[in-house]
């Protein structure tokens, strides 16, 4: 179930870049997955998609964050985030993530307050500080 939604929610943005490969995307999925750290996501009853977190010494990675496509845009996946930040915040950790080139999940997570620290040949890195609790929020921005 895992896999079938982290495919689903991937295809569009691997196809754009021609790395859609259902069975390659399986092997990269079920190579690193930790049960222990995954959450399934529910609305409205339903598992819309999961989240995975992976705990470091000095930050947070949001290693996994899919939502499936019919789902998306309901303000799921911010929630989502706003629990994670909530969580590091308290801690004092900054979050990590990496997303596919070409993906508009760049966008979602610049919106979110993540910054770009570094890129590869497929994935670009961001990385959002915590903030404080007399700290504003960060303002969105609107693209």
């Amino acid at each position: 179930m895992l896999v079938a939604m982290r495919i689903a929610a991937m295809r569009e943005s691997l196809e754009r870049i021609g790395r859609f490969d259902p069975q390659r995307a399986r092997e990269r999925f079920l190579a690193a997955f930790e049960p222990a750290l995954c959450r399934f996501i529910e609305a409205d009853g339903v598992r819309v998609g999961f989240v995975l977190v992976r705990p470091q010494a000095d930050h947070w990675l949001l290693d996994h964050l899919y939502v499936m496509p019919e789902q998306q845009g309901r303000g799921i996946g911010a929630q989502v985030l706003r629990e994670i930040f909530t969580d590091a915040d308290a801690l004092r950790l900054p979050v990590r993530v990496g997303a596919l080139r070409g993906s508009d999940s760049n966008r979602f997570y610049q919106r979110h307050g993540f910054m770009q620290v570094s890129e590869s040949e497929w994935d670009i890195y961001y990385e959002r500080q915590p903030m404080s609790p007399t700290s504003p929020t960060p303002p969105l921005t609107l693209s």
